[in-house]
């Protein structure tokens, strides 16, 4: 079984703040791939399912975001799950909006969310950075993450939450790499469609350039 995490804090008004993009990317991968309901367990709101066969539970911690390895702990433990077994969705201020990264092992970087993964499980389990942009001042950091994605974030926000909907079944086949990669191809933008020109080559436009 894999234990697929999301990181955020819990309740309305924090709902659609940047550091929830990993409750957000849950809430999508669940809805799309019809999991059960939510219902209250390990100090979160779990989830299960099966993604291309495979056997997965959701996990949102209920602990707020600096207590989140208590909750992931628990369901690690429950379910005798090693590193490999584990994946923590994540906003990342050091990656460009939209831009996901995968890795596992390392340092918390200052994330106070995965530095209580780090004291519960060790650094050792699988991550999705998902990138939500720096402010540009180190003073502005906690507000940023703090404060909800503009109307402007929708143009990468809602294809993002698609596209990691869409590569999950990678993730469950610890195919990390891929995962990323197909991420990074879904949310290219779509190449302009060639007009045919009878009796002639075909143009991209209808200047002739």
């Amino acid at each position: 079984m894999l234990l697929l995490v999301g990181l955020g804090n819990p309740g309305q008004d924090y709902a659609r703040h940047r550091h929830n993009i990993g409750f957000m990317a849950l809430d999508r991968i669940a809805e799309d791939w019809g999991f059960s309901s939510w219902r209250r367990r390990f100090q979160g709101d779990v989830a299960e399912g099966k993604i291309d066969g495979h056997k997965i539970l959701l996990l949102k911690p209920l602990t707020f975001m600096n207590e989140s390895g208590r909750s992931v702990g628990d369901a690690a433990r429950f379910f005798k799950l090693g590193p490999d077994d584990v994946v923590v969705l994540y906003d990342e201020i050091d990656l460009a909006p939209g831009k996901v990264r995968c890795k596992q092992g390392g340092g918390h970087s200052g994330h106070n969310g995965i530095r209580s993964l780090h004291a519960h499980l060790g650094p050792d389990y699988r991550r999705v950075r998902i990138g939500v942009g720096h402010p540009g001042d180190k003073d502005r950091v906690i507000g940023h993450v703090l404060s909800s994605f503009s109307g402007a974030d929708k143009t990468w926000l809602e294809p993002l939450l698609n596209a990691i909907s869409d590569a999950a079944p990678l993730l469950a086949e610890h195919r990390d790499e891929k995962f990323q990669s197909q991420v990074a191809h879904l949310m290219q933008p779509a190449k302009p469609t060639k007009k045919a020109v009878p009796g002639g080559r075909a143009n991209e436009d209808d200047n002739g350039n």
